[in-house]
C-alpha cells in the first residue's frame, strides 16, 4: 500500500490584469460553457447549479488514452475572490483565488492550489511545470478578460456621451 503524502504540494501562481477589481471578480466568476476556448482547452463545461454564493459545473474532454472529467464546486466571496473544489479522474483540487486592487485600472490574481493525482494521472506534476501550465492558462483567460474590459469601456462612453 502507498502512502500519499499530506498535504499534497501547494502551487502558487500571480497574474496581473489590466482591469479593476470588480469587473475582473464579474468576468471571472461568470462560468459559461466555452470558458477553455479562452485557455485553448477543449473540454465541454456543464453548468449545474447557479446561485448567488454558489457555482456547480463539470467538464468533459477527450484525450486519446481516456475520457477526462472533473465536477467543480466554486464558492463565491465577492469582491476578493472565490474558492473552488474539484474532483474528477485526472485530480482532486481545492483552488483559492484572492483578487487585490493594485491601482483603479489593474487586479492581481493570486491562485493557490493543493491537488493529489486522480485515476487517469497516478503521478503529481513537477511544481514549476504545473505552475507554469497554470501561468499559460490564465494568462490565455487575462487576453480574452481585458479586451472584454475594453470594449466595455468603449461601450460605455459610447452610451454616455453627447450625440453629435
Amino acid at each position: 500500500m502507498r502512502m500519499e503524502r499530506w498535504p499534497p504540494p501547494q502551487y502558487r501562481i500571480h497574474v496581473e490584469f489590466r482591469a479593476p477589481r470588480a469587473f475582473v471578480y464579474r468576468w471571472c466568476t461568470d462560468y459559461q460553457p466555452d470558458d477553455g476556448t479562452f485557455a485553448g482547452e477543449t473540454y465541454d463545461r456543464r453548468i449545474l447549479e447557479r446561485s448567488k454564493h454558489k457555482v456547480v459545473y463539470e467538464d468533459l474532454w477527450w484525450e486519446p488514452d481516456g475520457w477526462r472529467w472533473r465536477r467543480t464546486l466554486v464558492i463565491l466571496d465577492p469582491p476578493h475572490g472565490w474558492r473552488a473544489y474539484s474532483i474528477g479522474n485526472v485530480r482532486t483540487a481545492r483552488i483559492g483565488y484572492r483578487l487585490a486592487e493594485l491601482d483603479r485600472n489593474r487586479t492581481r490574481l493570486t491562485l493557490t492550489m493543493r491537488r493529489r493525482p486522480g485515476l487517469r494521472h497516478r503521478r503529481q506534476p513537477l511544481k514549476a511545470v504545473l505552475e507554469r501550465e497554470l501561468l499559460r492558462m490564465w494568462r490565455g483567460f487575462g487576453r480574452a478578460l481585458e479586451a472584454d474590459y475594453r470594449r466595455s469601456l468603449k461601450k460605455s462612453w459610447a452610451i454616455g456621451s453627447p450625440a453629435r
